[in-house]
């Protein structure tokens, strides 16, 4: 018995040491990507006690050491992330049916989406389709998204956006923009998620549990990838996610039931000024034969409405921010837009117009550029893998998620000169100018704030088109200034998104007082 107790111990130090000392820069073809030291059943030890806001300062300290490919053990599943454009378009566009499934859900995500039916969550295969096909034809279909009723729905959100700037700007005190942007946005998702014909109360019900998700999302800590250890550690933020679920149920349960009554009792939902919502969509869809061949219940809605709204309004919302925060920094980039706007506005019109769109190119140089040096998350969504493959000669696991950092990506200094610096006019040049420039990826990737290949975002084309409205319309309104003595911070705090740690602040005066 002493001697068999031995060999065990000896077989478990040594089990012990090989792992502790072991040096992933050794790795050899078809094995894992080089990365920190490892401990058994822990894994790598820093994600115990690094702070979520600290996790990709940390994530690209190893990337500097080990390569633009590395991987991390979260207790037993490898965590892989990369940071280079050419293996990124390896992955997701020349193999983009092996990289385009999903990991099973963190303990904590599960709490708000059980099924992980979500378009963002979901395996990949015939749910997956039927989910972005419903979305792509149904909500962002170019057609849908250009037709009177969505049309009227955004010029009606913006001008009330518009009048409360207007009539804050009345009192000359720096307006704190955050707010007021937060609010719109939401207020133009939910009346395409749930219909036109919400309250200001219903709308702002719809904001604050949504902004109370989305913040708790964002605060998700790593200990919920080991997902038996949550439940007793963090129990009390359990019971905070069954709270904000809860909430959530109370919100949009009543919206999504009002809209089912709604359309039993109309003939006709495509009227001119009808906004086919969302919920219209999802309210005639069935799970395909692979998972139940059911219609959706409340509840799934409910998931799927609050992806919706998240997906949309919260990264909108910062990315909108950031752009503004850039024009208020540099003046000189502020005047020269209003003066593409002034050249393209007819006389006798109110505003910018969506066709007049089409020919301001420096507007355009502006949002791509805005995305490209703010990207509102840094890191992608998690994929997996179908099957063991590999990337770059390593091997890739099915039971590994793999995740693509966005910034990383974006201010690579081999793909642009001065990565850091606030730069439109890098997309004006010939190389990658304007309508030129590939924002899915397609051909190259050289910056991906919406992802690329088969999980992009489905509504990148409709976010681009807001983002345009908005900039051109607000900026064609209001002269914006950086508060006296203050100037703009551009630091940067993790929540949901990658947001302005000290919120965007500015003094604004109406143009048309001066024109």
């Amino acid at each position: 018995m002493d001697i068999l107790l031995l060999i065990l111990v000896s077989l478990a130090v040594s089990a012990f040491l090989k792992a502790f000392f072991f040096d992933s820069k050794t790795i050899i073809h078809n094995q894992l990507p080089p990365g920190p030291r490892t401990f058994p059943l822990i894994g790598n030890v820093f994600w115990l006690y690094t702070p979520f806001s600290k996790f990709e300062s940390h994530i690209r300290s190893l990337h500097a050491k080990f390569g633009p490919i590395i991987t991390i053990h979260f207790v037993s599943r490898p965590f892989i992330t990369v940071a280079d454009r050419f293996i990124a378009y390896k992955a997701l566009i020349q193999n983009g049916a092996t990289f385009a499934d999903r990991p099973g859900a963190i303990a904590a995500a599960r709490v708000l989406d059980k099924s992980q039916n979500s378009i963002s969550s979901s395996f990949y295969g015939p749910t997956l389709r039927l989910l972005r096909g419903n979305l792509a034809t149904g909500i962002f279909h170019p057609s849908r998204v250009k037709s009177h009723a969505h049309a009227h729905a955004r010029k009606r959100v913006l001008q009330t956006l518009q009048n409360r700037l207007e009539l804050l700007s009345k009192s000359g005190e720096p307006i704190q923009v955050l707010e007021h942007l937060r609010l719109a946005m939401y207020s133009l998702l939910a009346h395409l998620c749930f219909g036109d014909k919400l309250s200001q109360k219903q709308i702002e019900e719809i904001e604050e549990v949504e902004h109370r998700a989305t913040l708790h999302l964002g605060n998700i800590s790593i200990f919920h990838f080991w997902k038996s250890f949550s439940k007793i550690v963090l129990r009390k933020r359990r019971a905070w996610s069954l709270k904000i679920r809860k909430d959530q149920e109370d919100v949009f349960i009543p919206l999504i039931r009002a809209r089912k009554e709604e359309r039993s009792t109309k003939s006709n939902m495509e009227d001119q000024d009808h906004v086919l919502s969302y919920v219209d969509t999802l309210l005639d869809l069935r799970f395909p034969a692979n998972h139940d061949k059911r219609k959706l219940t409340e509840r799934d809605i409910l998931s799927f409405c609050n992806e919706f709204l998240n997906a949309g309004a919260g990264t909108t919302t910062t990315a909108l921010e950031w752009i503004l925060a850039n024009l208020v920094k540099y003046p000189e980039i502020q005047e020269k837009l209003f003066m593409e706007i002034k050249g393209v506005v007819r006389d006798g019109d109110q505003g910018v117009k969506e066709d007049d769109l089409q020919e301001m190119q420096y507007l355009k140089a502006i949002i791509l550029e805005g995305l490209r040096r703010h990207p509102p998350s840094h890191y992608s969504l998690p994929h997996a893998v179908t099957d063991d493959t590999t990337l770059n000669e390593y091997l890739v696991p099915k039971n590994g998620t793999v995740v693509f950092m966005l910034a990383d990506i974006g201010w690579d200094p081999n793909s642009w000169e001065d990565p850091m610096a606030f730069k439109p006019e890098r997309f004006l040049s010939s190389s990658s100018g304007g309508d030129a420039f590939d924002i899915t990826g397609s051909r190259e990737i050289k910056m991906m704030p919406f992802g690329a290949g088969r999980r992009m975002c489905p509504g990148y084309g409709f976010a681009m088109l807001i983002l345009e409205y908005f900039v051109a319309n607000l900026i064609w309104s209001f002269e914006w200034k950086a508060v006296d003595g203050d100037g703009v911070d551009l630091s940067e705090k993790q929540e949901f998104t990658v947001v302005m740690k000290n919120p965007l602040q500015a003094q604004i005066s109406p143009r048309w007082k001066n024109n």
